[in-house]
């Protein structure tokens, strides 16, 4: 259980978080004020709704996952593909290259807690196994359910270069990555990746951390890809906020925007937005085209499993805002992606 921590941040560390204007000496803060409303009274009773009110809130049988097309995937291409897993796992072929983002293939988004938060999809962690090699791994934060020490070791080995929000490379350090195949990225800063694409680190409205003592000892954020033809948004977790505003404007339009719609609750709502704040959210960030993710996954909040995809849909639709929802598992491209595709209504 231990080895699931990942690392505490070192006096070392520490020192080379100074050198970012969003780190007060002690910690990361967001670019406004951002708490949950949740107090310890408010425990006991989220305790048994967690254990014991789960109607709805999974599927009543495993979700498939399309099987991987590795020749298509790999095939040449003008514009790029997409691949959504589940929750926040998103493959892409960009410009040649193969990205993976937030790559938490794992069962358990609570290993270190005494109950486990079951994934809606079996035997995810060895897709990883059929995909070819990654030239590029990216982590949005450290939280659970977006890296998991069993898919990064499984991932070592086939990926050339790990691309972290600052502070989440200790962890990964630790899991036996070398430090020299990690960079890591404070907001806004940009790399040019490839000749072809660039990469940059957006604000998100959240927070980080893999215990008791590591809250905020490592920042969150969205990512964006800039090509010569095509800009590629992904949001992050966080509440809603004037950031999405700020990245449109540096950075938009978008062609395709895969923004955080799920595992929300009133008590921390503005660290995970409600599903019609998503769709202000890809309005204000000028997406032209929205995937929800952050949903079909895991149950980490009280809602159904459908609530996020319904209340998403409803809203785009009413906002007028263009929209897709892929199977878990499907390959899409930008132009053959279709909103009427309501694939969870057969499930339960």
């Amino acid at each position: 259980m231990i080895k699931h921590f990942g690392a505490k941040a070192s006096p070392l560390d520490i020192q080379s978080y100074s050198k970012s204007q969003h780190w007060d000496g002690k910690k990361f803060l967001n670019l406004e004020e951002t708490k949950m409303e949740m107090k310890p009274k408010h425990i006991p009773s989220l305790m048994y709704k967690q254990l014991f009110q789960k109607q709805g809130r999974t599927p009543s049988i495993d979700l498939p996952i399309q099987p991987f097309n590795f020749d298509a995937f790999m095939a040449p291409s003008s514009v790029a593909k997409y691949i959504w897993y589940g929750h926040s796992v998103i493959l892409m072929r960009i410009e040649n290259k193969t990205i993976l983002i937030d790559p938490m293939f794992g069962s358990d988004a609570s290993p270190i807690a005494p109950f486990a938060t079951k994934r809606f999809s079996s035997n995810t962690l060895n897709l990883i196994d059929e995909l070819p090699p990654i030239d590029a791994v990216l982590f949005s934060h450290d939280h659970y359910d977006h890296i998991d020490y069993g898919s990064l070791k499984k991932l070592i080995p086939k990926t050339t270069h790990f691309y972290t929000a600052m502070g989440v490379g200790r962890h990964l350090k630790k899991w036996g990555v070398n430090p020299q195949h990690i960079t890591e990225f404070d907001w806004w800063e940009t790399l040019d990746f490839s000749n072809d694409i660039q990469i940059s680190f957006t604000p998100t409205r959240h927070f980080s951390g893999r215990g008791l003592s590591d809250r905020a000892k490592s920042l969150w954020g969205g990512w964006v890809f800039k090509t010569t033809s095509e800009s590629i948004y992904f949001s992050g977790d966080g509440g809603y906020g004037p950031h999405f505003k700020e990245v449109g404007k540096r950075f938009g339009p978008f062609d395709i925007g895969f923004v955080e719609c799920g595992q929300y609750n009133e008590l921390w709502h503005q660290i995970h937005m409600y599903p019609e704040e998503a769709v202000q959210a890809c309005l204000d960030g000028q997406i032209q085209k929205a995937i929800p993710v952050h949903w079909g996954g895991f149950a980490l909040a009280l809602h159904t499993w459908k609530d996020p995809i319904e209340r998403f849909t409803n809203e785009a639709i009413n906002k007028k805002l263009e929209f897709s929802t892929p199977l878990i598992g499907e390959l899409f491209l930008q132009n053959t992606m279709l909103h009427e595709n309501r694939w969870w209504h057969q499930y339960e």
